[in-house]
């Protein structure tokens, strides 16, 4: 165990600037990440900033006719909502799709967008990572390699975006607020949120350090018929080998968002305008540029099957 010290933020421009302050400070919410990471000693923060008491746990209504989501809330309570399952159905599945019903208590809405890749590579200290210690290497190269990208991948890192939620969000075209230590603060398209590895797969979103999220909103309701399919190993406790979030309209048009294929999770705006040709149209578009392995080459026709099955579903 590596020592660390702790305080209670008071308010999320004082937490940014403790944050700030320290290199090697990290906040904590639910900690249903950061935790495991620190057993490891994958993360050795030397100062932790518990963020529960900063009041960003509530659902509210926002002028443009959509939602704003604390990033505070929990997953179980965000799934749950009402008006989410209402309106945003895509969200609502995509969160009752991860994890298992203890850890959806404690995970928060910002620390589900954070969370690290769970590529076992990086969770293995006797192997190089890029992500955990840039410049070793990316031992999933030549390693196995089957639960990994097969688009938007580097040859510094083939690690895959662990969130279902994060794909509804893309799908929506939710925004993450922000605050930085100075007070000032800013919104980020999801699409713009997290990063490519290219040759930093260290530096997973565009928040600087220090810099807190707050609230994750969404767009007034966009209508239609909203599916979430999540391919894995096991019933329940895994994450996807490929996941499809579709919403479609009556007319056929729609969007579509893939988890489990990239270091974030994929949606090629090109691709939605293919949705009433079918699902060969829209995964040529969406897998344009893949590069599998051998060993998870599979999951490009996986893909195709899993979004015509999905699609057929919304149609249906």
């Amino acid at each position: 165990m590596k020592p660390f010290t702790y305080e209670r933020a008071t308010s999320p421009t004082a937490a940014a600037a403790a944050a700030a302050r320290n290199p090697s400070a990290k906040f904590i919410a639910g900690g249903t990440n950061l935790l495991d990471l620190m057993k490891l000693q994958i993360e050795a923060p030397t100062h932790l900033i518990d963020v529960n008491g900063l009041a960003l746990d509530r659902i509210e209504a926002t002028p443009e006719g959509g939602l704003r989501i604390g990033a505070l809330v929990r997953n179980t309570d965000l799934a749950a909502d009402a008006r989410v399952r209402r309106d945003y159905g895509l969200l609502s599945r995509a969160l009752l799709a991860g994890a298992s019903g203890q850890l959806r208590n404690k995970a928060t809405t910002a620390g589900n967008l954070l969370q690290r890749t769970r590529c076992p590579y990086f969770y293995d200290t006797n192997q190089p990572c890029n992500k955990r210690q840039p410049g070793s290497g990316c031992a999933a190269l030549g390693g196995f390699s089957r639960q990994h990208a097969v688009v938007g991948s580097s040859e510094a890192c083939i690690a895959t975006h662990p969130s279902d939620m994060a794909v509804a969000m893309r799908a929506l075209d939710a925004t993450v607020e922000s605050v930085r230590p100075d007070g000032s603060t800013r919104s980020i398209p999801i699409a713009e949120f997290h990063r490519l590895p290219g040759t930093t797969p260290n530096i997973e979103t565009v928040l600087e350090h220090g810099e807190l999220i707050t609230a994750v909103t969404l767009p007034k309701p966009l209508g239609g018929k909203h599916i979430y399919t999540k391919v894995r190993d096991r019933a329940s406790y895994a994450f996807a080998l490929v996941s499809v979030g579709v919403i479609v309209q009556p007319d056929g048009s729609g969007r579509v968002a893939l988890g489990g294929v990239a270091a974030k999770p994929w949606r090629v705006e090109a691709a939605d305008s293919e949705l009433p040709r079918g699902a060969e149209a829209v995964a040529a578009r969406l897998l344009a540029d893949a590069r599998p392995t051998a060993e998870n080459q599979f999951k490009l026709p996986l893909v195709k099957r899993t979004l015509a099955a999905t699609l057929a579903e919304a149609r249906g």
